[in-house]
């Protein structure tokens, strides 16, 4: 592993309902960073919601980025950037087949959850900072994106609705058999793990009471409790990295190995705007005339759209976010 006592960044979606990030994608990768005790700074990049290059890892000018090679992980572990912590069990057909329903089923069940169900919790973890008219056209767009995802049409919405439900509590069932009352999965922490616990965290603690995957999850009291310990000891617990607030573009930089930008924890503010802060603020302002200039055109495109898609409502929430 490439200097190993150097700190690398993860650069997620922002923190909220007591988790570091509420991100499905983020959560995840966060965990196995810490399982794999590899030192890190936490920054959260809110410019771009919808992008699919978070979560993304900086360490110099190396970056490696969620839509590349498999993720983030996948990615640092090829480049001898973090432990691999699987593998020892990939031959074992039990955790393979647990981890695909976990990476597949429970993924789907949560997108659903999220964006489908409602929106009280996902215009919280993506759209919150934006202006009220850009983050209703974003959230519209990714309903679509979302229910195109799933196969959802208004023909076959509550069957879709009934088998993503039947198939997240088959594999709630098959991880409670495998965890029984150890403390990891098998033996030690691996990917799966990272996998369940972000799935796990974001369910209990960012859905809301009425959720239906909330209650199912509620079923399985040693997954529940798996989940609780975990956040008391590695997120209640005082030794978390430390956080910053990064607003750069994750895309100014054109391959993982030439970002030219940094996001560790900017100096107290001066009084006067130096250029860097104009030049966000013109960035800023630029990102979001672009941003409903496209969701316009996209909408647009959507109304004259055949009848059969799936098309969203206000009651109807989403986005979709390939892992």
């Amino acid at each position: 592993m490439e200097e190993a006592n150097e700190k690398l960044t993860l650069v997620t979606r922002k923190a909220c309902f007591g988790l570091p990030t509420a991100c499905p994608s983020c959560l995840p990768v966060y965990i196995y960073l810490r399982f794999c005790q590899r030192p890190f700074d936490l920054a959260f990049n809110s410019l771009h919601p919808d992008s699919d290059q978070i979560p993304y890892v900086e360490y110099g000018t190396y970056v490696a980025y969620n839509n590349e090679k498999g993720g983030v992980i996948q990615s640092l572990k090829d480049d001898g950037m973090i432990d691999d912590l699987d593998s020892a069990v990939r031959h074992i057909p039990e955790w393979a087949s647990t981890m695909a329903m976990a990476d597949s089923w429970l993924a789907d069940a949560l997108l659903f959850e999220l964006w489908v169900g409602s929106d009280v919790s996902s215009v919280q973890i993506y759209y919150s900072d934006l202006p009220w008219p850009i983050g209703k056209l974003l959230y519209l767009k990714q309903v679509h994106a979302t229910k195109q995802h799933l196969g959802i049409t208004s023909e076959n919405a509550d069957k879709i609705e009934e088998e993503i439900y039947r198939k997240a509590s088959t594999a709630y069932s098959a991880l409670s058999t495998m965890l029984r009352d150890q403390s990891f999965f098998i033996e030690r922490p691996t990917s799966l793990d990272a996998v369940f616990l972000g799935h796990a965290l974001i369910t209990l603690y960012a859905l809301p009471d009425t959720s239906v995957l909330r209650s199912k999850l509620l079923e399985f009291d040693n997954l529940v409790r798996y989940t609780e310990i975990f956040k008391i000891q590695f997120i209640d617990a005082n030794e978390s990295p430390s956080v910053s607030v990064l607003h750069t573009d994750p895309s100014s930089s054109t391959s993982r190995r030439s970002s030219n930008w940094s996001s560790k924890p900017k100096t107290k503010p001066q009084k006067k705007r130096t250029e860097e802060e104009k030049k966000f603020r013109r960035r800023a302002k630029y990102f979001l005339v672009t941003q409903l200039v496209a969701v316009l055109v996209f909408l647009s495109l959507l109304g004259g759209s055949d009848d059969s898609e799936a098309q969203p409502n206000d009651d109807d929430g989403g986005i979709y976010h390939d892992d």
